[in-house]
């Protein structure tokens, strides 16, 4: 049986890693992420038993303390840190024995970064996986399946739009450099998988405003992927949208598909439509994908089926990440100015 360590317990960790681990862990007999789950939160020292949804996990001090708490060859870590925060516990985890990480979207804040952690997994005999739920989401499973089936023709293009008020979570803080990394890995890492690799040929963010404060790159992002055989990606991200979605469109030869991933954890629900000169098929289906993308984790960490594309995915989507940040004019990490 596999352990848990949970790092970082801002809204990645708390909010949806340690519901989803939960209900795995008691559902079905499956033998992983049963309470006591152990947490650490470096930005703030925990009470054991503190109240709240933590409730039944049990609270580390240190990385050090966690070491002592659970068998680290025998534990799977999600470093829920933000992305320009995940070196340097991923060091001292290495350093203390852990091997097994699920790490939260990007992997990494920029190239350079990006470099020392697959330096590190080569040189620690890392097993790391970027959390990147929404390809193991069954939206994206039944748009795989129009596109293989070759019903519709060859894809010509894609486009995502996404959409969320975030001023309350950019205000208090949480590492996120730019609007390029909070909801634009989620699209990206699928667009590449829909229709592999692209290249960046433009890309451009804005800033959030908030009363007097400016929050330089946290507006809103966006970019264009030029891919093979002509198809090209159009990905957008507003974080200043007073409404939310997100909506992925594909052009196909014979059709359109309008796909709808789940907003919030607060309703598991996608839909799809599908629309050709015959008409529209509209469906509504139940779509956890974190809960998918986590069970597909766990089985590749004990063993029983791996996941052979990552890292090299993941580092697929820091990379051009990185190429619509130099192209969007940003040098450097970037906080809030007043």
């Amino acid at each position: 049986m596999l352990g848990t360590l949970v790092v970082g317990l801002g809204r990645a960790g708390a909010g949806l890693h340690l519901p989803v681990l939960r209900k795995l862990g008691h559902g079905g007999g499956r033998p992983f992420g049963r309470p006591p789950i152990t947490v650490y939160d470096p930005r703030r020292r925990l009470a054991e038993g503190e109240a709240g949804d933590l409730g039944d996990v049990a609270v580390a001090h240190s990385l050090a303390h966690a070491a002592t708490l659970l068998d680290p060859e025998r534990t799977v870590v999600h470093l829920c840190t933000g992305p320009s925060a995940r070196l340097r516990p991923l060091t001292e985890l290495a350093d203390l024995g852990f091997r097994r990480f699920l790490v939260e979207k990007p992997l990494a804040a920029d190239e350079v970064e990006l470099r020392e952690i697959l330096r590190l997994c080569d040189h620690g005999g890392l097993d790391l996986l970027p959390v990147t739920q929404w390809r193991s989401s069954e939206l994206t499973a039944r748009i795989r399946g129009v596109l293989t089936g070759g019903r519709l023709g060859q894809l010509r293009s894609i486009e995502v739009t996404q959409s969320k008020p975030r001023f309350a979570r950019t205000l208090a803080g949480d590492d996120h450099p730019s609007a390029f990394d909070v909801e634009v890995p989620h699209s990206l890492a699928v667009a590449l998988l829909l229709a592999g690799r692209g290249e960046v040929v433009g890309a451009g963010c804005t800033d959030m405003l908030l009363g007097d404060a400016v929050f330089p790159a946290l507006g809103s992002a966006w970019l264009r992927l030029r891919h093979a055989d002509g198809v090209h990606t159009d990905i957008r991200a507003d974080l200043t949208s007073p409404v939310r979605e997100r909506r992925i469109t594909l052009e196909l030869d014979g059709g359109t598909l309008v796909g709808h991933y789940p907003i919030s954890a607060a309703d598991e629900y996608a839909q799809l439509s599908v629309r050709t000169r015959g008409g529209k098929v509209d469906s509504v289906f139940r779509d956890d994908s974190l809960a998918a993308f986590l069970t597909a984790a766990y089985r590749h960490f004990d063993g029983a089926e791996r996941i052979a594309d990552e890292p090299a995915t993941g580092a697929a989507v820091v990379a051009v990440l990185s190429e619509a940040k130099r192209q969007a004019g940003l040098r450097a990490p970037v906080g809030a100015q007043r």
